[in-house]
């Protein structure tokens, strides 16, 4: 972020120490803190007061859950009870990292968290300050993406002051800068309430990982439990989004400029940028997509486009969770 985009903003909200994230935590107040998959808006998960103020910052609805974020996989039974042993070799395993678990609630758990449900969806988080401030912290930061609801998530800290610095109290709330997300987009979400786990929203841990680790098959059909970032339409921008195949993109004529371009590409390295549009992002391989979605999106909106063609990577894993990210962008327009 430079001095510019700082200057831009209410001082005394950014910060590069976690000890501030600390002490706004212990306080009631709320700590946006990096992650490997995007920038969360935290708060203590047992102060039903704090917690509120993060639905009331997002703009959420009160029955949407949020994640609880931890500092290692020893503070499960804290959270959760009825631990099926796959889930706690995908805790052992997978922890840090982008995978949530959503198991049934300890009884100490408030509601604010769970959206009104007997579960609770818990994970830690791989960013080196955000496990500094948890391991001081040793509670549970519930901590959904840092924008508002529905918006595309960020992965800057200058994301996060893009979208939050009128509503955040500088002085009081913190936004703890820990440089890009290395990952891009929102966890895992795994169903761990039954013999065998269900996938409520695909990251970077895929299917065969899970199956691997956990030690039984992943299976498919629709589950009672809300999932954060599940709606049908989420993660968009003001752009409209629209999903296109590389081939027709390859064959679209384009159209001779007559002024500044309103239609942006967001499409593998391979795939070139039709005449009379503007390239977002050109990245070449499903990780660096993941990286890049979310500020390719905001691109867009920072350059008054009206559309973005997006050409999905092909492929499982991250490749997928960009789909869906995608899809559900898509579906806002």
């Amino acid at each position: 972020m430079s001095s510019a985009d700082v200057e831009a903003h209410p001082p005394g909200l950014l910060t590069t120490d976690a000890e501030d994230a600390l002490r706004a935590l212990r306080a009631g107040r709320l700590a946006v803190l990096p992650t490997e998959t995007v920038y969360g808006l935290g708060a203590d998960a047992t102060d039903p007061h704090a917690v509120a103020r993060v639905y009331a910052v997002k703009g959420r609805p009160a029955d949407h859950p949020l994640i609880v974020h931890v500092a290692s996989a020893q503070a499960l039974p804290s959270w959760a009870v009825e631990v099926p042993d796959y889930a706690s070799r995908l805790a052992e395993a997978c922890w840090p990292g982008p995978l949530t678990l959503v198991l049934p609630r300890h009884a100490d758990v408030p509601d604010a968290v769970t959206g009104g449900q007997d579960t609770v969806a818990v994970r830690v988080p791989d960013h080196p300050l955000t496990l500094q401030v948890l391991r001081a912290f040793d509670g549970g930061v519930a901590a959904p993406s840092a924008n508002r609801f529905g918006r595309v998530s960020p992965t800057t800290a200058g994301h996060v002051l893009d979208e939050l610095g009128d509503v955040l109290v500088p002085g009081r709330d913190v936004v703890l800068d820990g440089g890009p997300c290395t990952v891009g987009v929102e966890s895992t979400i795994l169903d761990c309430t039954g013999p065998a786990p269900r996938v409520l929203r695909p990251g970077a841990v895929d299917e065969p990982t899970v199956r691997t680790v956990g030690g039984v098959a992943v299976v498919a059909g629709p589950s009672r439990v809300r999932a954060p970032g599940s709606l049908a339409s989420h993660y968009a921008p003001q752009a409209r989004v629209r999903l296109v195949d590389a081939a027709l993109l390859r064959r679209h004529p384009g159209v001779p400029p007559t002024g500044p371009p309103d239609t942006g590409v967001l499409a593998p390295a391979d795939v070139a940028t039709p005449l009379g549009m503007v390239r977002l992002s050109a990245p070449g391989t499903a990780a660096a997509y993941a990286r890049v979605l979310y500020a390719a999106l905001r691109e867009a909106d920072a350059l008054d486009l009206r559309e973005v063609l997006a050409v999905p990577p092909q492929g499982a894993g991250l490749a997928a969770a960009v789909r869906d990210r995608l899809s559900r962008a898509a579906a806002a327009g």
